[in-house]
């Protein structure tokens, strides 16, 4: 079943990915949170253009809606480049991607989102384009078949992806530089709705920042979508001021609570404690319960349930922990992990 979350950290829609471009930050001075990423970063960048050379492939990783599309961008402004987007499940057929890197310039920088999904035929013929910066192009077929060698500029290429151990060995060790993308912490949210507002010129306080951020689930996408909803329901409801109180209304009437779950988390967790009594129980077995695809539970529900402790993951399956069971009101059996690290 498909369903838009307030929470979900994809992107909803084209007016939303347009909305995120305005507030992305151009530098990495800009840039809020991620310290160890951002200082490996500025080093890599800065050797590169003293070399005169284009920065090495890199690759982003971690959940969605942390900044692995913006750094992309940062990059680029940072070597004065072009950068072209695309993604793996967009590129089909080698004549794509021929046509994409035959028109990169020197130093161009070329973003494939989804990186884990390209398809082999694509990712093989990607491989000399990466390490020797040209593509062997075949034209007819049978015994007309030409082999044309074409030479590119140097490029940079950066993967994003939410799933690095999808990767296969071959690409992965084509790509120098990797950097591992964590959720955020409740002071970088508050920052990063801080900026946002004012750029959006929206009147807010501390109060009303730090209630955004408590919900926004370690991620500024979140954080910016919560912040949009406020903005909203202020102007209509408070004269545009938001404050603690304004911002706690607003999403109360948008389902999301306290702890930045809203009813999907709320079901997934109550699904194993009352259906599994608090389980082990496999993904798949959830995902039938709740009529939702395991995809959708492993990549968007899951992994901020574990890094809060509402659940663990075990060999026998998924596991109900004290904070779900507190959170929903019902009694903690003797043996529920009080942690996630428990």
């Amino acid at each position: 079943m498909s369903r838009e979350r307030l929470v979900s950290p994809d992107i909803i829609s084209k007016e939303e990915e347009g909305f995120n471009r305005t507030l992305r930050p151009p530098t990495l001075a800009e840039y809020i949170g991620q310290r160890k990423v951002v200082e490996k970063l500025e080093i890599a960048l800065e050797a590169a253009r003293r070399r005169g050379e284009p920065l090495e492939h890199a690759l982003f990783h971690g959940p969605p809606g942390l900044g692995k599309t913006t750094l992309a961008h940062i990059i680029a402004n940072a070597m004065g480049s072009k950068i072209t987007i695309t993604s793996g499940p967009a590129l089909e057929r080698t004549g794509d991607l021929m046509g994409i890197l035959t028109n990169l310039g020197e130093g161009d920088i070329l973003f494939i989102d989804e990186i884990h999904r390209l398809p082999a035929n694509i990712e093989e013929f990607l491989y000399p384009a990466m390490e020797d910066f040209r593509v062997d192009f075949v034209v007819d077929k049978g015994m007309f078949a030409k082999t044309i060698n074409v030479p590119l500029k140097k490029f940079t290429l950066i993967g994003a992806t939410t799933r690095a151990g999808s990767l296969s060995a071959p690409l992965r060790n084509r790509l120098g530089l990797v950097y591992h993308l964590d959720f955020y912490d409740l002071d970088e949210l508050q920052k990063i709705v801080v900026r946002s507002a004012r750029i959006l010129d929206a009147r807010i306080d501390d109060g009303g920042s730090s209630e955004i951020a408590r919900r926004a689930r370690g991620t500024p996408r979140i954080a910016n979508r919560l912040l949009r909803r406020v903005r909203d329901f202020a102007e209509v409801k408070a004269k545009g001021e938001i404050n603690s109180a304004v911002a706690r209304e607003a999403l109360r009437l948008e389902g999301v609570d306290e702890s930045g779950l809203d009813d999907l988390d709320r079901n997934f967790l109550s699904v194993i404690i009352r259906h599994y009594h608090g389980g082990p129980v496999g993904v798949e077995a959830l995902s039938a319960t709740l009529n939702e695809e395991v995809d959708t539970l492993v990549d968007m529900v899951e992994p901020y349930l574990l890094q809060q402790g509402f659940i663990s993951r075990t060999k026998s399956g998924r596991k109900a922990n004290e904070p779900a069971y507190k959170l929903l009101g019902q009694p903690v059996p003797r043996g529920a992990a009080p942690t996630l690290f428990d």
